[in-house]
């Protein structure tokens, strides 16, 4: 697999891509860092708003100007706003390429914010939809658990109020805190040449290009990081619980033993949660491991769906198995497989060029070192018995697991968290 190319420009914006020969198709993506951990509490949900109104149209381009032009290109046009970040990228055939920068670029730097209104109730009409899915909902639930007040808590897709009644000319200035050359990366893979894409930005910048990007808050600190739980109400058939705590940086040599870990946890169909809960006594459908990673800080968690009656021995099997995979060693057949599984995903996925190029523009954004196909090899590699076992008794050690739920009865969730934490049950 080739190595990728970076090229900074003076204005701060970084330009990587990564070229792939075989290919006809090119992946292109703007990444910029503004997502909901770097919104005040009067903000929250104007990131994610911001993406849904520079499909509103450009100076150039309208609206329905922008959906023919990538229709009749037969291309992919879309966007996503995380906690740290938002993206807006394509693939197309790569001689549509200059086009779809036009294109992009003006959405990106020069929205005409058209049609504020519809777009708004656009995104109020998510924000119902997310609230009447609770399977989705209570991970937001858990991050206000883990981190508290702390940004990093808030659901990406911010509240409503927010979203109905900030002001155009207050979104304008969000934009333009944050939609500079400094904060932005350009990554492209594929079949791609880094000096012409290099060439499309110069010609394509914004005028007067430069600046900071306004700050994000800070990382949590103690307090934010206290274990809670926390419950919503809500007439389910079943109930929708996380389990989770703090967990590692993004940057943090760990992360290779975490994706490990996370393997042997929960991560796959072999995995203990999925054997023990689903498997051998069918106690839930749906039950699994997750970690995500931020500058500073992490979370790591476990989630599973299940009615009234199997909920508590269903966390009781978790507490189990938690307690089982910080005092019983896992295995070296675990561990291998869950390696190679890790390894098989990674390589697998990078035959994709929308995978390359989310890689290089996620990695360059966030400052996570871009590491060769084969360097990722040897750190999963290298990760041992060990430091599994470490990380497993460092963050899932039932002092430090918030609990969430959402369901029918708060008496049910707290009676059933007991087994698992019981400092969480009398919370």
């Amino acid at each position: 697999m080739s190595a990728h190319t970076l090229t900074e420009l003076d204005c701060g914006l970084r330009i990587v891509t990564e070229a792939m020969p075989a290919v006809r198709s090119a992946a292109l993506g703007f990444w910029v860092g503004t997502g909901s951990r770097a919104e005040a509490d009067d903000q929250a949900g104007l990131s994610h708003l911001l993406e849904h109104l520079i499909f509103r149209g450009s100076e150039r381009f309208s609206s329905l100007e922008i959906d023919q032009i990538f229709d009749g290109m037969g291309a992919e046009l879309n966007a996503g706003t995380g906690k740290e970040t938002t993206s807006v990228y394509s693939r197309v055939l790569d001689r549509h390429l200059p086009r779809a920068f036009e294109v992009i670029s003006d959405m990106m730097w020069r929205p005409a914010f058209e049609d504020a209104d519809t777009e708004r109730r656009v995104v109020l009409e998510e924000i119902a939809m997310y609230e009447d899915e609770p399977q989705d909902k209570v991970f937001d639930v858990l991050g206000e658990a883990v981190f508290g007040s702390h940004p990093l808590g808030r659901p990406i897709i911010g509240r409503a109020a927010v979203v109905r009644d900030t002001p155009l000319e207050a979104i304008g200035r969000f934009h333009a805190d944050r939609y500079v050359p400094a904060n932005t990366v350009v990554a492209a893979a594929g079949s791609v040449d880094h000096d012409e894409v290099v060439a499309l930005v110069r010609e394509r910048l914004p005028g007067g290009a430069g600046g900071q990007a306004a700050g994000a808050p800070g990382e949590p600190n103690s307090q934010d990081l206290q274990a809670r739980v926390r419950f919503d109400r809500k007439d389910t058939e079943q109930y929708h619980v996380c389990l989770g705590a703090p967990g590692i940086a993004r940057d943090d040599d760990r992360r290779f033993a975490l994706r490990v870990l996370d393997n042997v946890l929960g991560g796959t169909s072999s995995s203990r949660l999925f054997q023990e809960v689903r498997e051998r006594r069918g106690l839930a459908y749906s039950v699994y491991s997750f970690s995500s990673q931020y500058a500073g800080t992490g979370q790591v968690g476990i989630y599973l769906g299940t009615r009234a009656d199997t909920l508590a021995p269903a966390l009781r099997v978790v507490g189990d198995e938690l307690e089982r995979l910080r005092g019983e060693p896992v295995s070296a057949d675990e561990l291998e497989r869950s390696k190679e599984n890790v390894k098989g995903r990674l390589v697998l996925s990078l035959e994709s060029t929308s995978a390359r190029m989310n890689r290089l523009g996620a990695s360059v954004l966030t400052g996570v070192p871009l590491l060769s196909v084969d360097e990722l090899i040897e750190r999963i590699d290298a990760v041992t018995l060990e430091d599994v076992e470490a990380l497993a008794r460092e963050l899932l050690d039932p002092a430090r697991l918030s609990g969430a739920g959402i369901g029918a009865q708060p008496d049910v969730f707290h009676a059933a968290l007991d087994p698992v934490c019981p400092a969480l049950a009398a919370a």
